[in-house]
């Protein structure tokens, strides 16, 4: 079968297509034909090195998939024919087939194609985590999204209203993004060139109750000043690449709090974690009360294209690869 092989830590170009041995399923996996592979940013960091976990070369990267099963085990919830999507972990997804864990597998609604099922796992899961246990978002609060017309930001932008949000705030660098954002149903749109007077503008001083960051870097001090009292910054992630520094007393000063949000290593901790919250999103995925965007669609051998363009902020919303 195909996969994309990093051979060697010089970045997205030094990705390229192999052939290797297809994976043998076992009596606890599912494998799975696979329609389309999600494109996400720390696989750009693992042909970089720079991912906090660091795999042995070669590897193959990628960690969501949607695609047809071939084989599942006795006793699963899967037979040969259904739609699934799945998550592989942080590499080994861009291939032709894959095993999947059952845990680790979900049916895929009828309505839902397999581009849009590739987008859905990393992105949607994450920021359910996020606003739900971590930022605890409460009935008629008001969230903050950074790199909104990102991945995460878009999640976030999408699921939040479904999660008791009153308003979305998003931030985008650009007119185009800008509209992209309004097209998902943000509340309000603000430009990153002042939007923390904008953001204060737009709630009468107040400030927001919750901030979504994947971008850190600078803004991340005036994210926590734009925090209502009680208000939750969510550190998800370093699009921005500097990691930023707290000054605690700004957070003592409004009763606010910093929340770290490491979605992996939750559901790896204990089994179901990941069932029980594919199980409170398929609803609103199923009855099309949850709008997933359209991915931006990328052929299985421009996978160094599209982590390029992931890199240069050229993407707009996710990315996903198409192999059938």
């Amino acid at each position: 079968m195909r996969a994309l092989m990093v051979t060697e830590l010089d970045g997205p170009r030094a990705l390229g297509a192999v052939e290797v041995d297809e994976p043998v399923a076992d009596d606890s996996s599912v494998l799975v034909d696979v329609h389309a592979v999600g494109v996400s940013f720390p696989d750009l960091l693992l042909t970089q090195g720079r991912y906090q976990y660091k795999p042995d070369l070669p590897f193959v990267p990628g960690g969501e998939v949607a695609g047809i099963v071939r084989s599942a085990p006795d006793g699963s919830r899967f037979s040969p024919g259904d739609r699934v999507v799945g998550l592989t972990g942080v590499g080994g997804a861009m291939a032709d087939v894959v095993a999947l864990s059952s845990e680790a597998t979900f049916p895929l609604p009828e309505t839902i194609s397999m581009s849009v099922g590739a987008a859905l796992l990393f992105n949607f899961l994450t920021v359910h985590f996020a606003l739900v246990r971590r930022g605890r978002l409460e009935e008629g609060e008001s969230v903050l999204v950074h790199g909104a017309a990102g991945g995460i930001g878009t999640a976030a932008t999408t699921l939040a209203p479904h999660l008791g949000a009153s308003r979305t705030i998003a931030v985008v660098s650009s007119e185009e993004k800008a509209e992209y954002a309004r097209s998902l149903g943000a509340s309000d749109v603000v430009s990153t060139r002042n939007w923390r007077d904008d953001v204060l503008g737009i709630t009468g001083g107040r400030g927001v109750d919750v901030v979504v960051d994947p971008v850190g870097g600078d803004r991340f001090t005036d994210s926590i000043r734009s925090l209502a009292t009680g208000g939750r910054i969510l550190v998800m992630g370093f699009t921005g690449r500097d990691i930023p520094s707290v000054k605690v007393n700004r957070l003592l000063l409004k009763n606010a709090s910093a929340v770290g949000v490491a979605w992996g290593s939750w559901w790896a901790e204990v089994p179901g974690r990941l069932s029980s919250q594919w199980d409170e999103l398929f609803p609103l995925l199923a009855s099309g009360a949850l709008t997933v965007p359209e991915p931006t669609r990328y052929p299985f051998e421009a996978a160094a294209e599209a982590l390029l363009d992931l890199e240069r902020r050229r993407t707009v919303g996710k990315s996903v690869l198409t192999l059938r």
